[in-house]
């Protein structure tokens, strides 16, 4: 296993916008973009909250599995803030893949804490990705895990906040998108900054599409078209399309280039009932895990209180287990009632 080691500082995208300070160049969100993160009104954070559920299909029409993603309003460590869920499972050439994101976003969309996982589930081979970043004293940390077969890859990196004005992730993608459907305009000149694969800032563009009809339960509905592109220091960008009805629920998704695309196949009106909801994976829910951690924690802290106030215990039990390895009954119950029956209020109680 390798040791951890540390990204390399970040280069520049020759189409990013840059500035100067004393630090040399470091790439930056455009105006418009840090506007309208800071212009997100609480109403209209509330018509976000609701669930999307989409079929993957192959250009044949094969169903390959299912994408959902969800927003709602959450609580971390007893702060408001919006809980992006997203999670993608099916299979490519018949071998599993999933992708799963959970992201904690304050109201203008800053990250407090983001898991990201996928994985490729090859014939005796197994491709799995796990980044988690973290918000802490005005720092963002992000650790990323890669496993490739045998080999594991650990690479960390920190940037300051202040660096990172205008950061838009996985997660918060998800919400972003929404919420410039719901204004039903893209504005332009839309880019932020992002990471890309080797934890580099990179950045995100936004621009609108031409709207279109799309046949939906044999309805034709008009939707909104947006393009996403996904710029890397070194390698070509990711360029995602999404369409989505006018009330913000996303219809389409599909990476260009990519075979596959991501479908509505009932309209959020009749599907409530049809929704079909993704096992739970408490470990990969940061919500969840974080509440089995405290309650682990507490729970010791507890029982280490007890055993401090009672000293008596611990030798009780020593005192028991050195007379059970010295005699070895073969019956360790019969043994151990006898052994405690002289401790009992009224040692001539006998329910046996």
């Amino acid at each position: 296993m390798e040791e951890p080691h540390n990204v390399e500082a970040p280069a520049l995208l020759p189409s990013a916008a840059t500035k100067e300070d004393k630090h040399g160049s470091e790439m930056v969100a455009s105006e418009e973009a840090v506007a309208f993160l800071s212009s997100i009104e609480p109403v209209e954070l509330s018509k976000c909250v609701f669930a999307d559920s989409l079929v993957t299909m192959s250009e044949g029409g094969r169903d390959l599995g299912r994408f959902c993603v969800s927003v709602e309003f959450a609580h971390r460590a007893r702060q408001p803030c919006m809980l992006v869920h997203a999670q993608s499972q099916g299979a490519i050439d018949d071998s599993p893949c999933g992708t799963t994101v959970t992201a904690y976003l304050t109201a203008d969309l800053e990250v407090l804490e983001e898991d990201h996982h996928e994985y490729v589930k090859l014939d005796g081979h197994i491709l799995d990705k796990r980044c988690h970043m973290v918000e802490c004293d005005g720092e963002m940390r992000i650790d990323k895990v890669t496993t490739d077969g045998k080999e594991v890859t650990r690479d960390s990196v920190s940037y300051s906040m202040a660096a990172l004005r205008g950061l838009i992730t996985e997660g918060s993608n998800f919400l972003l998108m929404r919420l410039i459907m719901l204004r039903k305009k893209v504005p332009e000149h839309m880019t932020f900054i992002s990471f890309d694969q080797k934890l580099r800032i990179s950045c995100t563009t936004f621009q609108g599409l031409e709207q279109q009809q799309m046949d939906i339960e044999g309805e034709s509905v008009e939707v909104f078209g947006m393009e996403r592109i996904v710029h890397s220091v070194e390698e070509s960008p990711t360029t995602w399309q999404c369409y989505f009805l006018s009330d913000g629920h996303l219809a389409s998704r599909l990476q260009v280039g990519s075979p596959v695309t991501m479908r509505l196949m009932q309209l959020p009106s009749h599907k409530e009932e049809a929704y079909e909801k993704i096992p739970l994976v408490w470990e990969e829910d940061i919500q969840m895990r974080s509440k089995f951690l405290d309650r682990k924690e507490e729970l010791k802290a507890d029982h280490a209180s007890y055993l401090k106030a009672h000293p008596q215990i611990r030798a009780l039990i020593s005192d028991f287990l050195q007379f059970l390895l010295l005699k070895k009954p073969n019956d360790v119950f019969q043994f151990a009632r006898e052994y405690f029956l002289p401790f009992t209020s009224n040692p001539s109680l006998d329910t046996s």
